[in-house]
């Protein structure tokens, strides 16, 4: 399945329990755990198609918000994802030099608003992106990245997900 890789190195129930503990801000808002699970499923699927390093993609996006100290406008955020990468980088997860230099560059400028890049980090800007119906905004083509972010079926479906409330029972 699309949401659940047998073979994820990151994608693993007590990295995720660790993340969701060091946010300090509501799961329910903006920027938690279901907005994570999107950021995931949309980054996985471009991941593939795009070529994109998946283990930097999965890392990105359960780590992109977790610094967060503020709903609205922290433009330090991805800054301080970058940094608390580096500090758990050999103890959560591994990662050779080039993978932790695109994760530390893809964290620190994905609220930037940037689209030149490594592949892998467009691809984590995008995924992050096509979640913003979640806020009212519909995301377009021209701030996108990637071939296949901006494609018509792939940005219809990934709106929708984000702004369906899922019944949780």
């Amino acid at each position: 399945s699309l949401l659940r890789p047998a073979t994820s190195e990151v994608v693993k129930q007590d990295f995720i329990e660790y993340c969701c503990e060091v946010y300090q801000m509501d799961h329910e808002g903006f920027h938690g755990y279901a907005h994570w699970m999107r950021v995931l499923h949309n980054g996985r699927l471009l991941a593939k198609a795009e070529g994109a390093n998946i283990k930097v993609v999965e890392l990105f996006c359960l780590l992109h918000d977790t610094q967060r100290q503020n709903k609205n406008i922290d433009p330090k955020h991805g800054y301080r994802a970058a940094q608390f990468a580096k500090t758990i980088k050999g103890v959560w997860f591994d990662a050779d030099e080039k993978e932790r230099e695109l994760l530390e560059e893809a964290l620190a400028y994905h609220s930037d608003g940037y689209k030149e890049g490594d592949i892998t980090a467009q691809v984590c800007w995008d995924a992050d992106r096509l979640d913003l119906g979640r806020v009212g905004i519909k995301p377009i083509p021209s701030r996108l990245c990637t071939h296949t972010a901006k494609s018509a079926h792939v940005l219809a479906a990934a709106y929708q997900r984000s702004v369906t409330v899922y019944a949780i029972t």
